[in-house]
């Protein structure tokens, strides 16, 4: 990377959690952090020791400042950060338990960033030293305008010369603005280099069928075939993409998942090995933990693709074990995960 940034953009919020498992008509506590996909792309990408800044919208207030204060103590860059507007996004959930899956409450229409409006970032300026940017569908779905943003941003990434990378990252209830996610996604997407994003994103957004992943145990082989087929219609559909990436998961319970993957570039499909998670802690940010692995690796090891997917999958398996939004793993843990077996012994 020769010491250039990469670039995420998005909106980070407030989250507000019941702790032990409380429902909200139990708890009279909330433990509060920070989060959100592209931030959370931003920490993970820091603690593996490259340059990160994260470029969002936030009030000029104390609330805010602890915000970017909890950001930059990962060493994630955001002297872009526009501060104007009333208030940052909030976001409450219910951790999930057993046969019981979580519940989140969005309080984030009338935020910063539902209100940035086109020719607000300096760009130009912001893609001076870097070389690579990541936005995802979640920006776009925000509102009509931060859309246009979207647009604005991967059209002055280009101009700069940069790698532009996007995570599908589809949530049905905030598409309300009178456009869908098929009209809003594929024209941004058809500029961008590499996707990230699950099976059931690729259906929703472009049509296209994936086979099933139905893993139960670290011993299932996902159908390579039908996984090299899907990638090739969505590689047809958008010739200037370089990287497919497929984010695979079996929910067996709430605490006892199963993931894997798939990264199809330069006309090949590199599959990993499948992890067998039965003690989820916290599954918030393990598909960011996902693209932060991922933009690693292609990023630092890009004449190793194997290498790439399998540090992105180690990567998203470890974020399970911690609380939060953010993955807290350094490229030397993350990697011993990614080349080696599973060891939980302790480490003295």
């Amino acid at each position: 990377m020769d010491n250039k940034k990469i670039v995420t953009f998005g909106e980070i919020m407030l989250r507000l959690t019941p702790p032990d498992n409380l429902r909200f008509n139990q708890t009279k506590l909330f433990r509060a952090s920070y989060g959100g996909s592209e931030a959370n792309v931003a920490v993970s990408l820091a603690n593996y020791g490259l340059r990160s800044e994260f470029v969002t919208c936030v009030p000029a207030n104390r609330i805010a400042d602890a915000c970017l204060d909890d950001l930059r103590s990962y060493g994630v860059e955001t002297s872009h950060v526009l501060r104007r507007g009333q208030r940052l996004g909030l976001y409450y959930m219910e951790e999930a338990a057993a046969m019981r899956s979580s519940q989140v409450v969005y309080d984030r229409a009338g935020s910063s960033f539902d209100a940035l409006q086109p020719g607000q970032i300096d760009w130009a300026s912001l893609f001076a030293d870097a070389a690579w940017f990541h936005w995802s569908g979640i920006s776009a779905a925000v509102s009509a305008s931060t859309a246009e943003v979207c647009a604005e941003a991967i059209a002055a990434a280009r101009r700069a010369g940069l790698v532009v990378s996007c995570d599908l990252n589809y949530r049905k209830n905030l598409w309300q603005y009178g456009k869908t996610v098929q009209e809003v996604l594929p024209p941004l997407m058809a500029q961008c280099d590499f996707f990230f994003g699950t099976d059931d994103e690729y259906e929703k957004i472009l049509g296209i069928r994936l086979p099933k992943f139905e893993a139960r145990d670290s011993a299932y082989q996902p159908d390579a075939k039908g996984y090299e087929a899907a990638s090739q219609q969505v590689a047809e559909r958008f010739p200037l993409c370089r990287g497919i990436v497929f984010g695979l998961r079996n929910v067996l319970s709430a605490n006892h998942h199963l993931i894997s993957g798939t990264l199809y570039t330069g006309g090949r499909l590199f599959t990993s090995r499948v992890y067998d998670i039965d003690c989820v802690v916290d599954c918030v940010g393990v598909g960011d933990a996902f693209v932060g692995g991922l933009i690693y690796g292609l990023a630092e090891h890009a004449g190793d693709m194997q290498f790439a997917l399998d540090f992105g999958t180690a990567a998203c398996a470890i974020k399970n074990t911690v609380p939060g939004d953010y993955s807290q793993f350094t490229v030397e843990e993350t990697a011993q995960l990614a080349r080696g077996p599973v060891n939980a012994r302790i480490a003295r």
